[in-house]
């Protein structure tokens, strides 16, 4: 399988593959026994080290093929090995599973061959006698030392491949979380410009369209101009909202606050304006309450507001409470209602994240022939 590298990388590892191929061919020239097959030898080598980036597998079987080779043709070990020690490190480093394993397993086979071929030179070339009984005990033991020293050798090369592995991968594993992360909170930004939206839109159009019905039969133009004026004014609002919203969107700063408890009696008389008999009770100890917390109490009520308008029966008062407690605010809104509002629509889910993300809860459901919304802020700083 081949690694997608950069193109300065793969133009790095065959420069230097060449360049190695140059130095083993140099240094056959001082061994009595280079010839074509060790040129071959040299030039496998080379080209395990440039492609061992590539693809790991291959620079394995091909320095495999190298090593082998120069065990047949009785030629010990060399500075050109030590590319051999670089194909070990890549596939720990970015070979796969299987590669690892080959990687990991070449390190005691190697260290075996590279002990053993003395012996096995001397015993190609005919002269068994050269390890006799005083030679052959000094042969073992340095073959023994030689396999210690070079299995270290690869089996640092290998884990040292693995290290880097390992945190590569997590260097990768930790980019994928900052990015989900961020795509997170891109999606909770969203949902709640979203929400706010949906809140500015429906109250705005619940309260034009109860202006117009209104002005319809209407026969005092007094009456009429009055339905105009809240009509229009409704319209600069949610316009200007939506605009500070987009701006959000944009990441931009928005030039008007976020609506507080402050904005809710404006909110009220809007909605009176609209022809809805609206009752508004306080009670308790106001306390401090976030900016945030504030936000959604107001998010609230304006939805509450608008369900009351659109699917509640306006010949009905409709009361909101607000109720302070020893460390929460308590609303409620109730109206009569002539149609649920729908549970699959926007309304209901969002004022409920709304009172969850405020660290609150809420409830909505009918009560006989009324519909109420009964939702709990607590406030930050209460004793």
């Amino acid at each position: 399988m081949l690694r997608r590298l950069t193109p300065f990388q793969l133009t790095a590892d065959i420069v230097v593959g060449v360049l190695w191929a140059l130095f083993g061919l140099l240094i056959l020239t001082t061994n009595d026994r280079a010839g074509l097959f060790a040129i071959v030898v040299v030039l496998l080598i080379a080209a395990a080290y440039a492609v061992r980036r590539l693809s790991p597998g291959i620079a394995l079987a091909v320095a495999w093929a190298g090593s082998v080779l120069q065990v047949l043709l009785w030629i010990g070990p060399s500075l050109f090995d030590v590319p051999i020690f670089a194909v070990v490190y890549a596939t720990a480093a970015y070979g796969e599973r299987v590669v690892r394993m080959l990687g990991l397993i070449s390190a005691p086979v190697g260290a075996a061959v590279i002990a053993l071929s003395p012996l096995v030179a001397g015993t190609y070339a005919g002269d068994p006698a050269r390890f006799g009984p005083i030679v052959l005990p000094a042969v073992a033991w340095g073959g023994l030392v030689t396999f210690i020293v070079f299995l270290i050798a690869f089996l640092l090369a290998w884990t040292f491949g693995s290290l880097v592995r390992s945190v590569r991968l997590s260097r990768e594993a930790r980019r994928a979380e900052a990015e989900a992360q961020r795509e997170i909170v891109v999606q909770q930004e969203r949902n709640r410009i979203a929400r706010d939206l949906h809140d500015v839109v429906a109250h705005s159009l619940a309260v034009v369209i109860a202006q117009a019905d209104g002005a319809r039969y209407a026969s005092d133009v007094a009456v009429k101009d009055g339905a105009l004026a809240t009509i229009a004014a409704t319209g600069r609002e949610a316009l200007g909202d939506v605009r500070l919203l987009l701006a959000r969107l944009r990441h931009e700063e928005g030039a008007e606050p976020a609506p507080s408890l402050a904005d809710l009696d404006d909110l009220i008389e809007q909605v009176r304006a609209s022809g809805l008999n609206v009752r508004l009770e306080r009670s308790g100890t106001p306390l401090p309450l976030p900016p945030g917390q504030q936000l959604a109490v107001y998010r609230i009520v304006q939805e509450a507001l608008t369900n009351a308008l659109r699917h509640g029966d306006a010949a009905q008062p409709v009361t909101v409470a607000l109720r302070w407690q020893t460390d929460a605010l308590a609303v409620e809104v109730v109206n009569a209602t002539s149609a649920q509002p729908r549970p699959d629509g926007h309304g209901l889910p969002g004022m409920r994240e709304r009172a969850s993300l405020a660290g609150g809860t809420l409830t909505a459901e009918p009560d006989g022939r009324w519909w109420r919304v009964s939702a709990t802020v607590p406030a930050k700083g209460a004793a």
